[in-house]
């Protein structure tokens, strides 16, 4: 998810393209996004955490992503560029400003889009929020997937609600040991490869991206 997330909406993102409700994030958002995302720059986690996080997983050789292991002494966005599946997220990371807060001491928890999430998106969509104009618009929506703090798949409960960098919640929905997450109104995103432990964080791959309500 400064290296992978930070500020304002995926509103208005290339009029007309987006009438989805990507306009869900107003300008409101954007005050929030910036003070959440400020205050990520306070450290918060340590190796003793990311320690115990990755004996709670038993996989201390890292959690394998597009054949590659995901090394739990590596950050955040050094884990991510090293996946093939979510090239994309991490252009976006970069576009954003992001890259570096991601990169920090977190700790944080990254829901993370695929390629094949992004492609979801309207045609030039994605494009759109590339643009250098729309940097705040597009971190709006990148730290709608980012909580702070250190949560790995056995904290999430079915019906919890998590506070997001930009201010809003995400809901959290198991269904047969399936972990979902969503704004509660859109088909909920998937995770597909969970606990990929970082040494600023933990990550969750997911199949969509997942969008703020309009308010």
């Amino acid at each position: 998810m400064h290296q992978f997330l930070r500020s304002s909406t995926l509103a208005l993102l290339a009029a007309g393209t987006l009438s989805l409700g990507l306009t869900a994030c107003g300008d409101s958002n954007t005050e929030k996004a910036d003070a959440s995302v400020d205050s990520m720059d306070t450290p918060m986690g340590d190796t003793t955490a990311m320690m115990a996080d990755d004996a709670r997983m038993g996989k201390p050789e890292g959690v394998m992503v597009d054949g590659v292991a995901m090394l739990p002494t590596n950050n955040i966005v050094q884990n991510a560029v090293m996946a093939s599946s979510v090239t994309t997220l991490v252009k976006a990371v970069q576009a954003a400003g992001l890259d570096g807060t991601l990169s920090g001491p977190g700790p944080f928890t990254v829901f993370a889009p695929t390629n094949a999430a992004f492609d979801k998106l309207p045609n030039g969509a994605v494009a759109g929020l590339l643009k250098p104009e729309s940097k705040d618009k597009l971190a709006a929506v990148l730290t709608y997937h980012v909580i702070q703090g250190r949560l790995v798949a056995q904290d999430l409960k079915d019906g919890q609600e998590l506070t997001t960098v930009n201010g809003e919640k995400l809901k959290v929905t198991i269904k047969d040991g399936v972990v979902m997450v969503g704004n509660g109104k859109d088909a909920p995103a998937t995770v597909q490869v969970a606990d990929v432990i970082s040494s600023n964080g933990v990550t969750h791959v997911i199949d969509t991206v997942i969008l703020p309500l309009e308010k």
